[in-house]
C-alpha cells in the first residue's frame, strides 16, 4: 500500500451520481497504490461511465501539496485535454479517406467545426454523448495515433488517461491494434474502454481489463442530472423520469422525441392492435418509418413493454405506483375484458424486436410484427 493511502480523501469521486460501489471500487483501487493498467467500464449508455472516467483520472493525478496546479490539472483533464487524456470516438470517415490517412485528416471544416462543437458539450456535462453524423466506428487510426500518445513522455504526470467511448464499435483491425497497445503499456498510462456492448470486444481484450460494471441511475438521481447538468425543467423531468430506464440519454431521446405526443401514440397502438385496426395501428408509425427514426420506434417499444408490465402489476395488485398513472383507465378497461392474458412471451418478443435494429432490420417488417405480436393479446 502506498504510504499516503491512510491519509487518502476523495476530491473528484463524488462527482459521480449514482453508483455507489463503483465509487467504493475506484478508491480503494487507489488508496492500494496499485493501478490496473486497463480497465472496462460497462453498463447501458447515459449512466456515467464516461463521467466517472474523466473524475478517476481527476482523483488520479490530485496532489495535495500542489493544490493550484492540480486545479490547473483538473480543468484541462476536464476539457478532454491532452496530454492529460486522450479521448477516442467513433468519427465519420473522410472523402477518399485511407488508413494511412489521420482521424481528422480528411474531414472537411464543417465535420471538423462540428466535433469541436460536439467536444466543448461535453467538456462542459461530461455526461452529454457527443453526437456526430456518420460516426458509425471507431476508426484504425484513431487507434494507431495511441502510438504517437504514448511516445511522448511527462515524468511530471502522474497518470495519463487514452479513454476509449463506444469501444465496442473497433471493427476487428482496431481491436487487433488496440491489443498491441495493451500488451506492454507505459509506465502511468491507464486504458479506460467504456461499452454498453462488451460481449462484443475480444476476449484477449476483455481479459486485460478490470471490469467495472455499472448500473442505472435511480430515479432521484437521473432527476438531478437533468435539472443539474442538462438544465431540464423541473415538471418536464419528472414526467420522463419514470420512463427513462435510469438513463440521461433515454431521458433526453424521450424529451426530444417529445414525450406526450409518444405517450399518447403508445396508448394509440394499444387500442388499435387490441382492436385489430391494423392499419390504424401501423399508420401511428408513419412518420417514423419515413423518417427511417429508429430511435423514437425503439423508444415507442420501450414504452409499450412498460405499459405491460404496468398491466402485470395492476392484475396482481390494482394498486401502488405505475408508470402509466395517467392512463389508469387503459389498464382497468384492458383487465376487465382480458383478465387471463399471458403478456411475459410478448414483452420478451417486443424486447427481441428492439434488439433486432442493430442487424439493419426492414423497418416496415419490425413494425408489422409490433402490431401483430400486440393483437395475439386478444385473440
Amino acid at each position: 500500500m502506498a504510504p499516503w493511502a491512510p491519509f487518502f480523501m476523495s476530491i473528484f469521486l463524488d462527482e459521480i451520481t449514482g453508483n455507489d460501489k463503483v465509487k467504493i471500487i475506484l478508491s480503494n483501487i487507489i488508496q492500494s497504490g496499485n493501478i490496473p493498467h486497463a480497465f472496462l467500464f460497462t453498463g447501458a449508455d447515459g449512466i456515467g461511465k464516461e463521467n466517472a472516467a474523466i473524475s478517476f483520472t481527476k482523483e488520479l493525478n490530485y496532489s495535495l501539496t500542489l493544490k493550484e496546479k492540480s486545479k490547473s490539472v483538473s480543468t484541462s483533464i476536464d476539457n478532454l485535454s491532452e496530454p492529460y487524456i486522450k479521448y477516442i470516438l467513433p468519427l465519420p470517415r473522410g472523402k477518399s479517406e485511407s488508413e494511412q490517412h489521420g482521424p481528422y485528416e480528411k474531414l472537411t471544416e464543417d465535420e471538423i467545426e462540428q466535433i469541436n462543437s460536439e467536444y466543448k458539450k461535453k467538456s462542459q456535462n461530461h455526461y452529454y454523448k457527443i453526437q456526430i453524423p456518420r460516426a458509425n466506428f471507431i476508426k484504425i487510426s484513431s487507434i494507431r495515433d495511441i502510438k504517437k500518445f504514448l511516445s511522448f513522455s511527462y515524468d511530471d504526470i502522474k497518470y495519463r488517461v487514452i479513454l476509449i467511448s463506444q469501444a465496442h464499435l473497433m471493427n476487428e483491425e482496431s481491436q487487433n491494434a488496440l491489443l498491441k497497445n495493451l500488451e506492454e503499456p507505459p509506465e502511468g498510462v491507464i486504458f479506460i474502454l467504456c461499452t454498453p456492448s462488451p460481449e462484443k470486444l475480444r476476449e484477449t481484450i476483455r481479459s486485460r481489463c478490470w471490469k467495472i460494471n455499472f448500473q442505472p441511475l435511480e430515479e432521484k438521481e437521473l432527476l438531478y442530472l437533468l435539472t443539474d447538468k442538462f438544465e431540464i425543467e423541473s415538471t418536464i423531468a419528472k414526467e420522463v423520469v419514470p420512463f427513462a430506464g435510469g438513463s440521461t440519454q433515454n431521458a433526453i431521446s424521450l424529451i426530444e422525441s417529445n414525450f406526450e405526443d409518444l405517450l399518447d401514440k403508445t396508448i394509440k397502438i394499444l387500442r388499435y392492435s387490441f382492436g385489430k385496426k391494423y392499419h390504424s395501428a401501423f399508420m401511428e408509425f408513419e412518420e417514423m418509418l419515413n423518417d427511417s427514426d429508429i430511435t423514437r420506434i425503439r423508444l415507442v417499444i420501450t414504452m409499450l413493454i412498460i405499459w405491460l408490465n404496468d398491466f402485470q402489476k395492476y392484475r396482481l395488485i390494482e394498486e401502488g405506483r405505475f408508470f402509466f398513472s395517467k392512463q389508469i383507465e387503459t389498464l382497468e378497461k384492458f383487465n376487465s375484458k382480458f383478465p387471463d392474458v399471458d403478456v411475459a412471451e410478448i414483452t420478451n418478443n417486443l424486447d427481441s424486436i428492439s434488439s433486432s435494429f442493430r442487424n439493419n432490420i426492414n423497418l416496415n417488417i419490425a413494425v408489422s410484427n409490433i402490431v401483430f405480436q400486440l393483437a395475439r393479446l386478444t385473440s
